[in-house]
C-alpha cells in the first residue's frame, strides 16, 4: 500500500522500520555508555522526511530524531546536534525539533528540490544552507566552514548525530549536486573535531539517501573510516 506517491509499505516494512529506528536507539546507548566510541547504522528505510505525525519521502519513522530524543530524554543530555548532508532537506527532522532548545540542526540540500522546504523562515536552531543544482565541493565546503562549524562551536553539543545521505554525489542521478567521495570524508573530519572538543567524541550516524550503489559504497567508506579513526 502507498502512504504517499513515494512511500510504499508491504508486509515487511513495519519490522524493517522499527529495526531502523531501534538501531539508532541502540547505537546511542552504546556510545553514551562508552561501549563504542562512535557508531554507523546502515539502515533502511531512511528517516529524515518523516514528520511528527506522517510518513513521507521513503521514510516511515524519523530514525535520527528518535535517536536524538532518546539521548535527551533517557540519557539526560541537554545539547545534541544533528548534521544532515543528504541532498534533500530533512523537513521531518526540522518539523520535530524546530525551536527546541536542546537541538541544533545543520544541513545542506539542493534547492529548489523535493521536499521544497527549509528556506522559508527556519527556526533559529536550524542552520540550513540551500545549494543550487550543479553545486559541488567548493560550495559544500564553504557552507560547512562558514555556517555549520561556527554554529556548532557556539552550541557546544554533548553528542552529534549524522543524517548521512550520500545522494548529493556527482554519480547519483536522483539529484543534481556534484559532491565527491572525498567530500564525505572531509565533512566527517570537520564535525568529528567538534565532537572531540565538546562531545567526548560521541557520534552516531544513520544512513539516509544514496541510490548510485558504487558511489554510495565508496562515500560511506570514507565516512566510516573517519568515524573509526582509520583515516590517517
Amino acid at each position: 500500500m502507498h502512504l504517499d506517491p513515494d512511500t510504499a509499505m508491504n508486509r515487511y516494512t513495519l519490522d524493517a522500520a522499527l529495526r531502523a529506528a531501534g538501531a539508532g536507539v541502540m547505537a546511542t546507548d552504546l556510545v553514551v555508555t562508552k561501549k563504542a566510541t562512535s557508531a554507523f547504522c546502515p539502515v533502511r528505510p531512511p528517516g529524515h522526511h518523516a514528520c511528527r505525525a506522517r510518513a513521507m519521502g521513503f521514510c516511515i519513522f524519523n530514525n535520527v530524531a528518535v535517536a536524538a530524543r532518546h539521548a535527551i530524554e533517557v540519557h539526560g543530555l541537554e545539547r545534541v546536534a544533528i548534521i544532515d548532508f543528504d541532498v534533500h532537506h530533512g523537513n521531518g527532522t526540522e518539523d520535530i525539533f524546530e525551536n527546541d532548545e536542546h537541538v541544533v540542526m545543520a544541513s545542506i540540500f539542493q534547492h529548489p528540490f523535493y521536499p521544497y522546504s527549509g528556506t522559508d523562515n527556519p527556526a533559529p536552531n536550524m542552520f540550513n544552507v540551500p545549494l543550487a543544482a550543479g553545486s559541488g565541493s567548493r560550495e559544500f565546503r564553504a557552507a560547512v566552514t562558514k555556517t555549520w562549524l561556527p554554529a556548532l562551536e557556539e552550541f557546544r553539543p554533548e553528542m552529534v548525530f549524522f543524517s548521512a545521505g550520500f545522494d548529493a554525489h556527482a554519480e547519483d542521478d536522483m539529484a543534481m549536486l556534484r559532491f565527491t567521495d572525498g567530500d564525505y570524508g572531509w565533512v566527517t573530519e570537520q564535525v568529528k573535531a567538534i565532537a572531540e572538543r565538546h562531545s567526548q567524541g560521541r557520534i552516531v550516524s544513520l544512513l539516509e539517501g544514496g541510490y548510485a550503489l558504487s558511489a554510495l559504497g565508496r562515500s560511506a567508506v570514507q565516512h566510516v573510516r573517519v568515524l573509526a579513526g582509520l583515516n590517517a
